[in-house]
């Protein structure tokens, strides 16, 4: 049996800057019909970078539509149609933090929450940071920079200061590799 759903018909409700909303009919794989509401997203990249010193890079910002201050590896979304992640991920480590790396290297992608957005996260792990003086923050952007250990990112862990699904999934890979 074919899980497959079939699209009907699609009713684009919203076309944002960052995202587009759709209602959508389809037809389910036993033959019936059924509403789907649907975010459309371009696409985004996360760097997982980590100093000489062994602390990882994380930035710590306010986020509007989780009222709260999380705790996150550097990330944004793609900017233009196509876009190659691995450019993205270079300007978004460089944007967020006073770090840049000489190479990326794709570890992960995975959908952020595939039962109403198909928004596909790149995680990349960056190799030969390097500080740098600046940083190049978007002007709607402010971060705080949060370097952590091995252990104090088994604390935050352990005690359910991470709440960020990509930041999650980077740090649980980072201490798989020790």
């Amino acid at each position: 049996m074919s899980l497959i759903e079939s699209p009907l018909s699609s009713q684009a409700i919203f076309d944002g800057h960052i995202i587009k909303v759709s209602v959508d009919s389809v037809t389910l794989p036993n033959g019936k019909t059924a509403t789907r509401e649907v975010v459309r997203h371009p696409g985004a990249v996360a760097v997982l970078a980590v100093t000489e010193a062994n602390e990882v890079i994380l930035v710590r910002q306010y986020r509007y539509a989780c009222g709260t201050e999380l705790l996150e590896i550097p990330a944004g979304k793609l900017d233009i149609v196509g876009e190659d992640p691995v450019h993205c991920a270079y300007r978004e480590l460089a944007e967020e933090t006073p770090y840049t790396a000489q190479s990326m290297r794709l570890i992960h992608t995975f959908y952020t929450a595939a039962g109403f957005c198909d928004e596909k996260m790149y995680l990349y792990v960056a190799d030969g940071i390097v500080k740098n003086s600046t940083v190049a923050a978007d002007e709607d952007e402010f971060v705080e920079l949060v370097t952590m250990s091995r252990e104090q990112v088994q604390a935050a862990l352990a005690n359910n200061h991470i709440h960020d699904g990509k930041t999650l999934v980077a740090l649980y890979h980072w201490l798989a590799q020790a």
